[in-house]
C-alpha cells in the first residue's frame, strides 16, 4: 500500500512538474474560465439581484467545461513517445497510475476554482450570506466526485480518435447526481442560507456518490489500461 502511494505520487508530481513548465493546460483552462465570468458579466447586468441566482450553477458550469480540457489533456499527452506503455508495463500496481492522475487534475482544476470563484464573486458583486467553510466543504466534494469519475473516463476515451467529443459524452451522464448535487448545497449556501438543513443532505449524497465511484474507479482502472 506504501509503494502504491509512493508511485501515485510520483506520476502526480511528474504530472504538474511537467504542467508547471508547459503550463498548456492550466493556462487554457483560466482562459477559458475568465471567458465565461465577462461574458456573463457583460450579459447580464451585476446589479440585478434576480442575476445572482445563476452564480452557483455559473460556479459548476466553470468547474465542469474547464476540468474537462484538462481531462482530456491528462492521457493523451501520455501518447507520445509510448508513455503509456511505460507506465503499463512498469512495476508499480496499475490503480497507482489512476491516483496519481486524479490527484494531479484535482489540484488543477482548484487552482482553477481558487482564481475563478473569486473573480466570478468581485464582477458580479456578490456577497455570500452562507458560511465559507461549507461552500469550501461542497466545492471539494462536487470535484472529487467530478474528476475521480472524469480521470477513469478519460484514460478509456484517451485510444479512441475523437476522444475529445467522446469523453463529455460518456461523462455528462455519470456525473450528473454529484453535479446535481452540488449546485443545489452551492445555492443553499449562498443564497438560502435558512435551508441549511437541505444543503446537508445534498452533500450526504455527494458524500456517497464520491465514496462508491472513487472506489469502483481505482478497482476497475487496471482494466482499462488493458484495453
Amino acid at each position: 500500500m506504501i509503494d502504491l502511494f509512493k508511485a501515485a505520487l510520483v506520476i502526480t508530481y511528474k504530472d504538474l512538474y511537467s504542467e508547471w513548465k508547459t503550463k498548456q493546460i492550466i493556462s487554457t483552462m483560466l482562459i477559458f474560465s475568465a471567458l465565461v465570468i465577462v461574458t456573463f458579466s457583460f450579459a447580464f447586468d451585476p446589479a440585478n439581484n434576480t442575476v445572482k441566482a445563476v452564480i452557483p450553477g455559473m460556479i459548476w458550469v466553470i468547474t465542469i467545461f474547464s476540468g474537462i480540457l484538462g481531462l482530456n489533456r491528462s492521457f493523451l499527452s501520455e501518447q507520445g513517445n509510448d508513455s503509456m506503455n511505460g507506465l503499463i508495463v512498469a512495476p508499480i500496481d496499475p490503480s497507482s497510475v489512476y491516483l496519481g492522475k486524479f490527484l494531479a487534475n484535482f489540484v488543477l482544476v482548484l487552482l482553477v476554482q481558487i482564481v475563478s470563484i473569486p473573480l466570478l464573486f468581485i464582477l458580479f458583486d456578490f456577497k455570500m450570506v452562507g458560511n465559507i467553510g461549507l461552500l469550501i466543504t461542497v466545492v471539494l466534494l462536487g470535484t472529487f466526485g467530478f474528476i475521480s469519475v472524469g480521470t477513469f473516463l478519460g484514460a478509456l476515451s484517451a485510444n479512441s480518435k475523437s476522444s475529445e467529443m467522446l469523453l463529455p459524452i460518456i461523462l455528462f451522464p455519470v456525473v450528473s447526481p454529484v453535479v446535481i448535487g452540488a449546485v443545489q448545497a452551492t445555492k443553499i449556501i449562498l443564497i438560502n442560507f435558512e435551508n441549511i438543513a437541505s444543503a446537508y443532505s445534498w452533500m450526504k449524497l455527494m458524500t456517497a456518490y464520491d465514496l462508491v465511484f472513487f472506489v469502483i474507479c481505482f478497482i476497475l482502472f487496471e482494466y482499462v489500461l488493458e484495453v
